[in-house]
């Protein structure tokens, strides 16, 4: 089909379920430090134990294309290496990279790893990209990396890249985190083209691949077959240095401190002006009498949101928790049966990998009873125009935006905008799964 490069999933060679030993027959040695160019489909004879990269190898060369693959491996360590494991070697979850002749091009060892006892963190962060004819620099990172900052958010901010590589084996978890959801919000907020490559297997949740723009995807969501699906597409090279939403975010954040801050709303076209003294969600709405709806609380991929329903046809909420406060605007086309509630969360999430969320979501719940809000919807009906936003203390927002069926939307705007980052849209495709600024405050990890 005339691609230029091929990416193939995390652990799609090796599959599941190893222990340290069990694995170990099937590692290829790879030297991470190799500084000579190797072509292991022509040189086969120069390292033992690289039959799965001679394979790649010669796969790259004779289709022409670069290519992407992600394997074990293994790398001997001496006792003299104070981080040397017991058995006397290192053994990695690593990508590899080759170009259109078969050469090594680029090894990246995966550095947060998602309970994979049969791998190591290797002792430092490996920063690794390559160059393609076709479109410049491509980064590489793995899976679960994609949600700290290093190495991949230092990667792309060192080396500016602007196409990225990215083997996963992702489990799918709702509203905020399943795999296309999260990925095109990760392409949206650093202005870069990612090829992401899932895993099929639905039985363990995982599925979701794509080919992301900042504004334009091409994916494959489907947890019913078991057919995968290879996409491929034509997509534009970004090469402009059009300073990316992250930048605009931390010019914005220098004046972070105004003790009022004032926000023009473009759907009611008014000016609201929050004091940061002003905590309290039951502000009293327009006409001075009726109170806003209570907050209740509920677990939401495993953290305690704050929530505030969001009844009736159109209306205007706030919900705080810690330094977060949460706003929204919202009308609906036609009033469904369907209870969605606007959830604030801020603090340190610790299930399944700690990592600190500042998080404002307008959702859809799994019923019509408060305690359903922040179980996992995949339809729904709701078309919803709304402005959603928050006072984060981060420049790093992921914009998220799921609609029925897990397919993807695209905000009308967002961005920074006296202190408090947005997102608005005048009616989703579909019916509205999850509306979502889901910030990583890296430095409270």
């Amino acid at each position: 089909q005339g691609a230029q490069i091929i990416v193939f999933p995390e652990d799609g060679i090796h599959g599941f379920n190893f222990t340290r030993s069990s694995i170990y027959p099937y590692l290829d040695f790879v030297l991470h430090s190799h500084s000579g160019k190797w072509n292991p489909c022509r040189e086969p004879y120069l390292f033992n134990d690289t039959e799965v990269m001679q394979r790649l190898s010669c796969m790259a060369l004779k289709n022409k294309i670069f290519l992407v693959a992600n394997l074990g491996t293994k790398q001997p360590c001496e006792h003299t290496d104070p981080q040397c494991p017991p058995d006397g070697r290192y053994q990695f979850n690593t990508n590899v990279a080759f170009d259109d002749d078969g050469t090594l091009v680029a090894t990246y060892r995966k550095h947060n790893l998602y309970f994979e006892y049969a791998f190591d963190t290797p002792p430092e962060p490996d920063y690794k990209h390559f160059d393609t004819p076709f479109a410049g620099k491509f980064g590489m990172f793995t899976c679960f990396d994609i949600l700290f900052f290093e190495p991949a958010v230092n990667l792309i901010r060192q080396y500016n890249l602007k196409q990225i590589v990215y083997p996963t084996a992702w489990m799918n978890q709702l509203p905020l985190l399943s795999a296309v959801e999260f990925q095109q919000a990760f392409a949206t907020a650093f202005n870069v083209n990612i090829l992401a490559a899932n895993i099929h297997h639905p039985t363990l949740g995982m599925t979701g691949s794509g080919i992301y723009t900042p504004v334009k995807s091409f994916i494959y969501h489907n947890m019913e077959s078991y057919g995968g699906k290879l996409i491929v597409a034509e997509i534009p090279v970004i090469t402009t240095d059009h300073e990316t939403n992250l930048e605009s975010n931390e010019r914005f954040r220098e004046n972070l401190h105004d003790s009022c801050r004032t926000f023009t709303s473009t759907l009611l076209d008014d000016q609201v002006c929050f004091n940061e003294q002003e905590q309290a969600p039951g502000r009293v709405s327009e006409k001075g009498n009726e109170q806003l709806p209570p907050p209740f609380y509920a677990e939401m991929m495993y953290d305690n949101f704050t929530f505030v329903p969001v009844w009736g046809e159109k209306g205007e909420l706030q919900v705080c928790a810690n330094t977060l406060c949460c706003y929204l605007n919202y009308r609906r086309a036609v009033l469904t049966d369907e209870l969605y509630a606007l959830g604030v969360f801020d603090g340190l999430h610790t299930v399944h990998g700690t990592y600190y969320v500042q998080a404002c979501a307008l959702v859809k719940c799994g019923g019509l009873s408060f305690s359903s809000c922040g179980h996992e919807v995949t339809d729904a009906t709701a078309l919803i125009d709304f402005q959603l936003w928050g006072n984060m203390s981060t420049p790093y927002i992921f914009p998220l935006l799921l609609t029925s069926g897990i397919t993807l939307d695209f905000a009308d705007h967002m961005g920074w905008k006296n202190n408090h980052y947005f997102m608005s849209k005048n009616r989703t495709t579909s019916g509205l799964l999850t509306a979502a600024l889901y910030g990583r405050w890296y430095e409270k990890d």
